[in-house]
C-alpha cells in the first residue's frame, strides 16, 4: 500500500513523513497587490518594479530570480506609497483568472534587493509565516499532485477562476527537513537551466535556418561553382497538386492499421507530419489505398484554418484526408520542400485565402504559386541536402528538449506529494 504521507521518489537520507498542512496555516495574504498598468512606464531611479499577471502565465516559470527577467517599472508612485505591497524574498504570487488551467500558476520570488511590487487585478500574494528553504514553494505550487487539487475549486466556463478563500482550504505537503526541501528546490532550478539551454540553442537553430532560407532564396548566397540564372516556375510545374478522400466518422476504429492525416497533423514546429494524434481505419478498398496512401517524400499543404503551413511525410501506414494538400515532386522533393519554406509561399496562400472566421485555400491556388528556382537540378539537389541536415540538427534538439520536459513533469509527479 503506497504511503501518502511521502513521496515515491526521495534524496538519500531522508525517511521522515511530510507535513501536511492548510494553505492558511503556513501562508497568509499578509500584503496586497495593486492595479496599476504598464502604460507610459516610469523608468526612473527608484522607481518600484513590478512583476505582472501576463508575467506569471507566460513570462516565468515556477521561480522568478527579479536579476535575470526585464521586469518593467510601475508608472509612477514612490516606494513609501507602497510600504504594504512590496515583495520579500520566498512570497509567492498567484494568478487566479485564466482561460484555461493555468488557472492557479504561481511563482516564487527570489533575488530580491530593491523594490519589487505585484500587479494586476487577477493576481493574489501569499507570504510563508513558517520556514521554508528557497525554491521549494515555487515549484510545489506548479506540481501536478497540488494543482489537481486546484481544478475542483476553479469556477467559471470560459474564464476559470479561484477565490482566495478557496486557495486558503488547500493542503500543502512539505518535508519536515529543510535540508530535503532545498535539495528539491536546486534539483528542479537545475533541471530548468538545462531546459532553458535546449530552448536557447534550438531557437538560435531555427533562427539560423530561417536567415539561410532567406539569404539562398534571395540569392544573396549561392551554392559554389553555380551562376547560372535563376527561373520563374509556378508550384505546379515542379509536383503534382493533390488532395484526400472525405472520409467518414464511422470509418474510424480505434486500432486501425493506417492512420488518418487531417490539417492538425501539420505543426509550425516541425518539419515532418506529427503521427501521434487522429483517428484510425482498417477496412479500405485498394483504389482508395493506391489514390490516396501517402509514400514517403510527400510534402503536405494545410487548406483550412492557418493555411500554407507545410510538412514532409516521413512514416508509413499513412491515408490523406480531404482539404489537405499533397504534392508529388517530380523534381527535388526536398528542394520544393524548402523553395516553400521561405516566408513567400505561407504568404502567397494568407492573402488569396478566403472565407469568414476559417480561411481556405484551393489546389489551383497552391498549384498557381509561383517563385524563382535555380535552372540546374544539381544546384536544387544541393540547397535541398544542406537545409534537410539543417532540419536533422533541429528535430534532434526538439527532441531532446521535449524529452528533458517530459522527465521534468515525471519528477514534479514523483518527489511530491
Amino acid at each position: 500500500m503506497t504511503d501518502k504521507t511521502m513521496p515515491a521518489l526521495r534524496f538519500r537520507g531522508f525517511y521522515d513523513a511530510w507535513e501536511q498542512r492548510k494553505f492558511s496555516e503556513i501562508l497568509e495574504y499578509s500584503i496586497s497587490n495593486n492595479t496599476l498598468s504598464r502604460a507610459n512606464l516610469n523608468y526612473d531611479e527608484g522607481a518600484i518594479k513590478n512583476i505582472h499577471y501576463g508575467d506569471i502565465l507566460v513570462k516565468f516559470g515556477s521561480i522568478v530570480d527579479v536579476n535575470q527577467p526585464n521586469v518593467p517599472y510601475v508608472t509612477n508612485g514612490k516606494p513609501s506609497d507602497f510600504t504594504s505591497q512590496l515583495l520579500q524574498n520566498g512570497d509567492v504570487i498567484v494568478a487566479d483568472t485564466a482561460e484555461d488551467e493555468t488557472t492557479g500558476k504561481a511563482i516564487e520570488v527570489t533575488g530580491i534587493t530593491d523594490n519589487y511590487a505585484a500587479s494586476g487585478l487577477h493576481t493574489m500574494v501569499a507570504r510563508p509565516n513558517v520556514e521554508f528553504a528557497r525554491k521549494y514553494l515555487g515549484y510545489y505550487l506548479n506540481s501536478p499532485s497540488y494543482h489537481n487539487a486546484l481544478l475542483p475549486l476553479m469556477q467559471g466556463i470560459k474564464v476559470l477562476s479561484l477565490s482566495k478563500a478557496n486557495i486558503a482550504k488547500t493542503v500543502v505537503s512539505f518535508p519536515k527537513d529543510v535540508k530535503e526541501q532545498a535539495n528539491i528546490g536546486i534539483f528542479f532550478k537545475q533541471l530548468d537551466s538545462l531546459i532553458a539551454q535546449n530552448e536557447r540553442k534550438t531557437h538560435l537553430l531555427k533562427q539560423l535556418k530561417q536567415a539561410y532560407l532567406q539569404k539562398i532564396f534571395s540569392q544573396e548566397l549561392r551554392v559554389a561553382g553555380f551562376k547560372d540564372d535563376w527561373e520563374e516556375r509556378k508550384l505546379g510545374e515542379l509536383a503534382s497538386v493533390l488532395t484526400g478522400f472525405p472520409f467518414k466518422n464511422e470509418d474510424f476504429v480505434a486500432n486501425g492499421k493506417y492512420l488518418v492525416i487531417t490539417n492538425g497533423n501539420i505543426q509550425n514546429d516541425s518539419s515532418v507530419v506529427d503521427v501521434l494524434l487522429g483517428n484510425r481505419i482498417d477496412d479500405i478498398s485498394d483504389e482508395i489505398k493506391e489514390r490516396y496512401y501517402l509514400n514517403k517524400n510527400d510534402i503536405l499543404v494545410t487548406m483550412d484554418g492557418t493555411v500554407g503551413r507545410t510538412a514532409k511525410v516521413v512514416d508509413d501506414n499513412l491515408i490523406l484526408a480531404q482539404r489537405v494538400g499533397r504534392l508529388v515532386s517530380n523534381t527535388n522533393p526536398e528542394f520544393v520542400y524548402q523553395w516553400l519554406n521561405h516566408g513567400s509561399f505561407f504568404n502567397e496562400m494568407t492573402k488569396v485565402s478566403h472565407g469568414g472566421t476559417i480561411k481556405h485555400i484551393s489546389l489551383n491556388e497552391i498549384s498557381n504559386y509561383r517563385s524563382t528556382v535555380p535552372s540546374n537540378n544539381i544546384e536544387q539537389q544541393k540547397i535541398g541536402a544542406f537545409f534537410k541536415q539543417l532540419d536533422i540538427t533541429i528535430d534532434l534538439h526538439q527532441q531532446k528538449l521535449d524529452l528533458l520536459k517530459k522527465q521534468k513533469q515525471a519528477y514534479l509527479q514523483k518527489m511530491f506529494i
